[in-house]
């Protein structure tokens, strides 16, 4: 099959990693997969996120495709914090972050399905939260963002007044690093820039 008939195709619903991949020029068709989300004893957090990628890549893909899953987690004290259940919990993983650093780990896979070449890499980064006084976890909980977010926050929306300082990736924080696109397109016999440049 010519690599450049392979519909591209986004194995998630956020609108954060959407809105990263059309910032590059890729404008994938999005199909969310749903998979077991829970962790395995002594998961960390970047085999975790892999193995979700992996997942989520496999349950979306269909002949022809070329579908990316990504999977975001907050680590702290050894702890994977995924999405609150609650705005109870969201508050509650807030006041477990205020003023500590923790790790946000992202994972992406890239799967091919004309070859069944499956690439995938994780990347990991600090943050460090503001000390937050109850009122600021109150009015964060309120708005809403927390609801599907790891960790109960988003960097890249109102979560920013929260955060204090970013030791790494910022992208990785968002959902989606980019810097691991060449290097997983390449594991998998493809050429990014190609598929940017929309040479057959």
């Amino acid at each position: 099959m010519d690599a450049s008939a392979l519909r591209f195709v986004l194995a998630s619903a956020s609108p954060r990693r959407q809105d990263l991949l059309m910032r590059i020029g890729l404008r994938p068709e999005v199909r969310p997969a749903a998979v077991d989300e829970t962790p395995r004893p002594g998961e960390g957090p970047s085999a975790y996120v892999l193995r979700l990628a992996e997942e989520k890549a496999r349950a979306a893909a269909r002949p022809g495709e070329l579908v990316l899953a990504a999977d975001t987690t907050v680590a702290i004290d050894g702890e994977l914090l995924g999405k609150p259940a609650s705005d109870s919990e969201a508050a509650a993983m807030l006041r477990r972050l205020s003023g500590r650093e923790h790790a946000v780990a992202t994972g992406v896979a890239l799967l091919r399905t004309d070859e069944d070449r499956l690439a995938s890499e994780a990347s990991e980064t600090t943050v460090r939260m503001r000390r937050l006084a109850e009122a600021w976890i109150a009015w964060y909980v309120a708005s809403g963002e927390p609801r599907d977010k790891a960790g109960a926050y988003a960097v890249q929306g109102l979560g920013s007044l929260l955060v204090a300082s970013i030791d790494g990736d910022y992208e990785t924080v968002v959902g989606l690093p980019l810097t691991l696109l060449p290097g997983l397109f390449e594991r998998i016999g493809l050429d990014l820039l190609t598929r940017l440049s929309g040479r057959p």
